[in-house]
């Protein structure tokens, strides 16, 4: 390698991880609250959100890795032709395709390690992130009670109370709901419970002072009925089914499982949902490749004065491709169209405008084909900033 190319290299490796480290982090940040919301619902313990935020690690990072490896190759582009470092490589006798040739050597390898995470890697980890919400949203009720909280006990059980003594064991002003499995719903109201756990630990029983209960069955009149003391339902049981095995869907399954699993024919996975999973990770690794051609002439043309617009372009146009290769998945996947045509075609066209792109900054250095696409987007930046009023903090 010599030494321009460690240059290069060393350039772009900065900007890639702190754009990988922050794509990553938001997307991790954002499934972590969506998850302390479910728990925090059904009156869950918090303990296992993290081990399930690990097993995200792959599947957000094969997300992030592109993006960041457009950025940073558009950064680095940017910079080197702002400060003349592009011209001045260019007046030594190196072209942009030698300027590219370390980034796509990258992509090479980056495209590779794609391939690893979406075929091997993400299929067990997926599997193992769905195990462990199994295992934390399906957890019997184990008599912890948290004060203004619908609890969730399990069997069509909902209890809240008030107030609770330091042991969780006393309650007061409690209110439980029933869902019983002929439809009758069974509304109960009490001034103190007491939870009780049999001695095995299995079974946990809530017995109710001085309650009002009301049943409405389905269609039917209400009536009510007072107790001094009830014991509502059965105990509930610790016990839950352990979680199925991996492999009842085609995201849990390995690029050589797929492969296996299309030619058998007794696969419970409909054959066109295997071949669009294998096609759609190939793609979507191969995609990686062609993200230098694209990053090169946009970071030549951006330079400082479209340093923004330059990013937004490039939002717009690699989120219509990733929504047009998972439209043409879920149509693959349905057996509406052939893999070739919803994956394969949507690629052959963006690989081709990649290609065009590049060999056009490579031939004619002074052609920029994105500065009417860069100034359509700050002239709307700029009508918009006229239109909307801005906030002034009164006085």
């Amino acid at each position: 390698m010599r030494l321009i190319d460690r240059y290069i290299l060393l350039q772009t490796a900065k900007p890639l991880g702190i754009s990988l480290i922050l794509v990553l982090a938001a997307l991790i940040l954002e499934r972590i609250l969506r998850l302390f919301d479910l728990l925090a619902q059904q009156g869950k313990e918090f303990g296992q959100i993290f081990n399930m935020a690990a097993n995200l690690v792959p599947h957000y990072l094969g997300l992030a890795l592109p993006a960041a490896f457009f950025i940073s190759i558009f950064l680095v582009a940017a910079r080197f032709s702002e400060d003349n470092e592009l011209d001045v490589l260019r007046g030594c006798g190196l072209s942009i395709r030698r300027f590219s040739r370390p980034l796509l050597g990258l992509a090479v390898l980056l495209a590779l390690f794609s391939i690893t995470l979406y075929g091997y890697v993400q299929p067990y980890s997926r599997y193992a992130y769905r195990a462990i919400l199994y295992a934390a949203t399906s957890a019997a009720w184990d008599a912890s009670v948290t004060t203004g909280t619908f609890i969730e006990a399990g069997d069509g059980y909902t209890v809240h109370a008030d107030r609770w003594d330091s042991t969780g064991t006393w309650l007061e002003h409690v209110f439980v709901h029933q869902t019983e499995p002929g439809g009758t719903e069974v509304t109960t109201t009490a001034r103190r419970g007491v939870l009780q756990r049999s001695p095995d630990g299995q079974h946990i029983a809530l017995t109710l002072q001085d309650a009002v209960q009301i049943r409405t069955p389905p269609g039917g009149s209400g009536a009510v009925l007072a107790f001094e003391n009830l014991q509502v339902g059965r105990p509930f049981s610790q016990n839950i089914p352990s979680f199925r095995d991996r492999g009842d869907n085609e995201r849990e399954l390995t690029m050589d499982e797929l492969r296996s699993e299309w030619r058998n024919p007794a696969s419970p996975v409909p054959h066109s949902r295997l071949r669009s999973e294998f096609d759609a990770r190939l793609v979507r690794a191969a995609s990686i490749l062609f993200l230098p051609m694209l990053a090169v002439p946009m970071g030549m043309a951006a330079k400082r004065n479209f340093r923004w617009q330059g990013i937004a372009v490039a939002a717009v146009i690699l989120l219509l491709y990733h929504h047009t290769i998972q439209f043409g998945e879920s149509l693959a996947d349905l057996g509406r169209v052939n893999p070739l045509l919803g994956l394969w075609l949507p690629f052959a066209i963006f690989a081709s405008g990649c290609l065009g792109l590049h060999f056009t900054a490579e031939r004619r250095p002074g052609t920029d084909p994105f500065g009417a696409a860069f100034a359509a987007v700050d002239a709307a930046a700029r009508w918009i900033g006229q239109v909307v009023p801005r906030w002034r903090p009164r006085p």
